[in-house]
């Protein structure tokens, strides 16, 4: 077999290859053997068919099914011969079988060459504090307070600053034609605080009973940021259904039993504290992380093929879309552009790709090594996480190729670890 072989870019390779006339003859011979065994051909019994007929007849067929079968195993074997490992399937073109003739093609893809991550034990990194103040655990305690807040109906007095509203709403566009026919909205609450109301509308409501019913126009401003109010004229009738006032707890220890099992407010006060330190500490973990990506990423010397950059990107558009669906966001109703979507994250997944290639030379520099016990143990954890089986788990991956990706993501994981233990980390 002749192999030519050339470097398109640092990346980018490409091979021309030709299989000798003498294997392409005999698998030529030996599929005409097959079909003439099997093949019904008027005129002639079933295995009777002779070698010239089935030639003529299915010639096409033929050339086409022994370069389906002789380009696979001449390109692994050259890409095996020359140590060279594609990221992405090989492009096939221009391939050339005839009888009589090597049977040529060219076949173009990309690959992660060898270079030299430079020094990587003892990497500088800073990690952030994961000390938390007590103003922190204050405005979180504040935060449980509002989340607790209850609504109190109110009787014997008029609506007033501060109170909430439930009303029955007409709402009519004046002005326009033909005249617009009145929106109404039954059981409406409205905090006559929000700075969302339209402009004036607040105003109209205080001093109000309930059951009182008020009609009143609103004049929207020209810089309105909702477009088809801005500069229109609305008239509004609305009926004072109820008045409710909102009652935040005090913050002692009922409180805090009613919040759950504390016997005192010092009790959940060191709970909180407790959860932000533990939730600073990831936070300071992912931080420190991310510098170390960052620092691997620059040290790798080329562009990283697009190859991997589309399957980062693909892998980021899953991800946001899972999270999506968990929100229980319909997908086809968020009104995503997916094509800005990947380009704006094209350059974070650029950066990513270069970090996991640097992570991958380093883990072969090491040895990084994942065993199989390792692979179980993560197909585990995920299939606890997902309620299901190990073994079904396990057949999905099989079914996609994916326990090769997972075996690729652990040696990641491994070498991550051996550089944050030899890295040279302040706080």
């Amino acid at each position: 077999m002749k192999v030519e072989f050339a470097d398109v870019s640092e990346t980018r390779k490409r091979l021309t290859i030709a299989i000798p006339s003498e294997a392409v003859a005999a698998e030529i011979d030996r599929r005409i053997g097959r079909l003439g065994r099997s093949a019904k051909v008027p005129g002639f019994r079933p295995g009777k068919v002779p070698p010239r007929v089935v030639w003529q007849r299915f010639r096409d067929e033929i050339l086409h099914d022994v370069a389906r079968d002789l380009v696979p195993q001449a390109l692994d074997t050259a890409l095996r011969e020359r140590d060279l490992e594609p990221v992405d399937t090989p492009d096939v073109r221009d391939v050339v079988v005839e009888q009589g003739a090597p049977l040529t093609f060219v076949a173009t893809f990309d690959t992660v060459p060898a270079f030299d991550p430079g020094d990587y034990r003892g990497i500088a990194l800073r990690k952030p504090s994961a000390a938390v103040e007590e103003t922190a655990v204050d405005a979180t305690l504040e935060r449980l307070r509002e989340r607790a807040a209850r609504f109190e109906p109110v009787e014997g007095r008029h609506l007033a600053a501060g109170d909430w509203a439930t009303v029955d709403l007409e709402r009519r566009v004046a002005g326009s034609e033909p005249p617009a026919e009145a929106e109404t909205h039954e059981n409406v609450t409205i905090d006559l605080g929000a700075e969302a109301n339209p402009p004036g509308f607040s105003e109209q409501l205080m001093g109000l009973e309930a059951g009182a019913h008020k009609a009143f126009t609103v004049d929207y401003p020209a810089e309105h940021p909702v477009k088809d109010l801005a500069g229109r004229s609305v008239e509004y009738g609305v009926t004072l259904k109820a008045i409710k006032q909102r009652v935040v707890p005090a913050l002692d220890d009922e409180f805090a039993k009613d919040l759950g099992n504390f016997d005192s407010l010092a009790a959940l006060r060191d709970r909180v504290r407790q959860d932000l330190e533990h939730e600073a500490a990831h936070e300071a973990d992912r931080a420190v992380r991310g510098d170390l990506l960052a620092d691997l990423a620059q040290r790798v010397p080329f562009t990283v093929p697009d190859a991997l950059v589309e399957q980062e990107l693909d892998r980021r558009v899953e991800e946001f879309a899972r999270r999506l669906v968990e929100q229980q966001v319909d997908l086809h109703k968020a009104g995503i552009d997916w094509n800005q979507f990947r380009s704006a994250q094209r350059e974070a997944a650029a950066a990513s790709v270069k970090a996991m290639v640097a992570l991958d030379e380093i883990a072969r520099r090491e040895p990084v090594v994942v065993g199989d016990e390792d692979v179980a143990a993560e197909i585990a954890r995920f299939a606890e996480r997902s309620g299901r089986t190990p073994e079904a788990v396990r057949a999905q991956l099989e079914q996609d190729n994916g326990v090769t990706r997972l075996r690729g993501g652990l040696r990641r994981e491994k070498t991550v670890d051996l550089l944050l233990a030899n890295a040279s980390i302040t706080t």
